[in-house]
């Protein structure tokens, strides 16, 4: 482990916790020795963090302390930004509001050479052309995916036959031209990839399902992902 990540660990144990930490405490944690953790300790009140304690007794975080913003290279502005400009695909309004807040927080922090390297970056990225969904609400796809909720779904395939579902949402995938969700579905009981334009509609239930420790997305992600679609020879 490198010095500066060692000393946010540091900083980031003594924030949380509720007493004195000593440095034997530390030193178990970060797997290095007690000699290690005093100089350190040293170190950080030398930058002016403040802590307070002695050797043998523990440590404390005064309350209120910061840490100061966060420094990028220029490879990491730009992954920001391109990141930035993926999400503006996925046709998901909430996930691009997220994305602008995100993009405004780091331009906050960054110094002035930086801030105009995020700002107008040489960087293009194609828009998409994945279809709009109109009969759902991506982002109670998504709530419903992390609440482990059951969705009732109104539902058209690709001939327009309709069917009313159960399905238990396991993960968003998003791809250039195509948005889906992949989800346990009770009507064929078997694993769907629902495309999210074909949704008629959306109501969340009561019920919740067992994501059983992240089987269900291992299992799910296992399925061949070469087609974005809604297994077309198992509807």
């Amino acid at each position: 482990m490198r010095r500066s990540d060692r000393l946010f660990d540091i900083i980031q144990r003594l924030r949380v916790a509720t007493r004195p930490v000593t440095a034997a405490m530390l030193a178990a944690d970060l797997e290095v020795t007690v000699r290690t953790i005093y100089r350190d300790i040293a170190a950080l009140q030398a930058r002016r963090v403040p802590i307070d304690g002695e050797a043998g007794v523990g440590y404390v975080l005064r309350k209120g302390f910061d840490l100061p913003p966060l420094m990028f290279t220029a490879d990491e502005v730009e992954a920001i930004a391109v990141g930035a400009r993926m999400v503006r695909r996925l046709r998901d309004p909430k996930l691009q509001e997220a994305a602008e807040s995100v993009f405004a927080k780091v331009t906050t922090v960054l110094p002035e050479a930086l801030r105009a390297r995020l700002a107008s970056p040489p960087i293009f990225v194609s828009p998409g052309d994945a279809v709009a969904a109109k009969g759902v609400d991506l982002a109670e796809l998504r709530a419903a995916i992390r609440d482990s909720r059951k969705l009732h779904i109104g539902y058209a395939d690709e001939k327009d036959r309709r069917t009313n579902r159960t399905i238990w949402p396991i993960a968003m995938a998003y791809y250039v031209d195509v948005t889906l969700v992949g989800a346990w579905c009770e009507l064929r009981a078997d694993y769907r990839n629902f495309r999210v334009e074909r949704i008629l509609s959306c109501r969340g239930l009561d019920e919740h399902f067992d994501q059983d420790n992240g089987r269900l997305f291992a299992e799910w992600s296992a399925l061949p992902k070469e087609r974005p679609d809604s297994s077309p020879q198992r509807r």
